[in-house]
């Protein structure tokens, strides 16, 4: 076999040991003779449990479009679950969409109102394990601050986040 990074092996085997996600890809073993060369590949799929990414919170205006985003490393491909507080989300519940590509799955809301405003959890698994993280959607209000000039008028941005 040819070698592959720090594996080479000189007969019919090739020994990985403690296989890691690192390991996976196409591998090539190439036999020699006096009347010919033949060479095949091997795809090698390596699965593993979910790992996520840390969550960003999400401030978002009354009556605006919100979305929080969860990405999730695994093979096989990880299946997403969406939950308010402990109450799991479905998509289409209480306007609220939820989208799936991939590695990536979007918690959409479309006409944020108070209620939406708390914590959510995204919970990626797969047959390996599962892993989660956390958001808060928080409410961020546009209002007029005072100034001394009468003509200028300055906008503040005043962010609330729930209570835990």
């Amino acid at each position: 076999m040819r070698p592959v990074g720090d594996l080479a092996s000189e007969d019919e085997y090739l020994d990985i040991p403690s296989i890691s996600r690192q390991r996976a890809g196409t591998y090539e073993c190439t036999a020699v003779n006096d009347i010919a060369t033949d060479v095949q590949t091997v795809e090698i799929t390596v699965n593993y449990a979910p790992s996520v990414s840390e969550g960003r919170d999400v401030g978002v205006t009354l009556g605006q479009r919100g979305v929080l985003e969860c990405e999730a490393d695994a093979v096989p491909e990880a299946d997403f679950e969406w939950y308010r507080d402990d109450r799991r989300i479905f998509n289409g519940f209480d306007g609220m969409e939820i989208e799936d590509a991939g590695q990536l799955s979007k918690l959409t809301f479309f006409n944020v109102s108070e209620a939406d405003y708390g914590n959510y959890t995204c919970i990626a698994i797969n047959k390996l394990g599962s892993s989660n993280t956390s958001f808060v959607l928080y409410g961020e209000y546009i209002i007029p601050c005072v100034n001394s000039n009468i003509f200028h008028l300055t906008v503040c941005l005043l962010t609330l986040h729930p209570r835990s």
